[in-house]
């Protein structure tokens, strides 16, 4: 069992799926190995930035009804083209032999309840010191706004668990990422880059909070819910439009 949880302790290799297992004959579809490589590229971007360290976090995308995700215990600059591994929306292993993230139930959750098709999922430092501390990240930025609102801390529950997929979900209504009490962080987005940029907003915006609120005597101020609600107005017509 250790090994398929790979991906949470950060050790170790993932099992070969045994025969049985639920793969499609044949290779990847075009589509889902460009999507394999955007993915295998953002999961080496997570620990660049130091998301995440060794194999912990991890990605998934969503290609028509297969999520492509991160295999269990795979460092990330081992993963090739050829271990695409894939899952159908029950989890039923469609793509590869490699066994996928013990955070599958996570993923799919998130697939299945919005209209999400990229997730990342890490245990970024500030984040995760940040959801020790509160029960929701206070008001220090305006760009919580891009996330939907005041992030929220699921509350603790194990990895891998249905449990820990469920509080997910609570923290995530009507947001697009949230922390994981003692645990981490969940984004997800319409592609990949929009989930990953998510995600490093949301550490920055913790690790904002976290240096204001080291200063001593004093107590940094926080955006009220009004001016948040006027910063989300303004970001609904935010970019270049074409």
């Amino acid at each position: 069992m250790a090994e398929q949880r790979g991906d949470e302790r950060g050790t170790g290799d993932a099992r070969q799926a045994g025969p049985g297992a639920g793969e499609r004959r044949g290779s990847a579809r075009p589509e889902e190995a460009r999507a394999w490589e955007d993915l295998v590229a953002t999961a080496r971007r997570t620990v660049a930035d130091g998301l995440v360290v060794g194999t912990s976090g991890n990605v998934s995308v969503r290609v028509g009804d297969t999520v492509l995700v991160t295999p269990s215990g795979v460092p990330y600059d081992r993963l090739a083209p050829d271990d695409v591994t894939g899952v159908d929306l029950d989890g039923r292993q469609v793509l590869g032999t490699l066994v996928p993230t013990s955070e599958l139930p996570m993923h799919l959750a998130v697939y299945r309840t919005t209209g999400a098709l990229a997730v990342v999922h890490t245990h970024a430092v500030h984040a995760t010191a940040v959801s020790t501390l509160v029960s929701e990240l206070p008001l220090i930025h305006y760009m919580a706004a891009a996330l939907g609102g005041p992030v929220r801390v699921a509350p603790y529950a194990t990895y891998g668990t249905d449990e820990l997929a469920e509080n997910m979900l609570r923290a995530l209504a009507g947001r697009s990422g949230c922390l994981l009490q003692n645990h981490g962080t969940v984004t997800h987005g319409g592609t990949l880059d929009q989930a990953y940029d998510r995600t490093a907003q949301l550490e920055w915006m913790c690790r904002l909070w976290l240096t204001a609120s080291s200063v001593p005597g004093l107590t940094p101020g926080l955006l009220s819910r009004e001016q948040l609600t006027e910063v989300e107005e303004r970001l609904s017509g935010y970019g270049q439009r074409g």
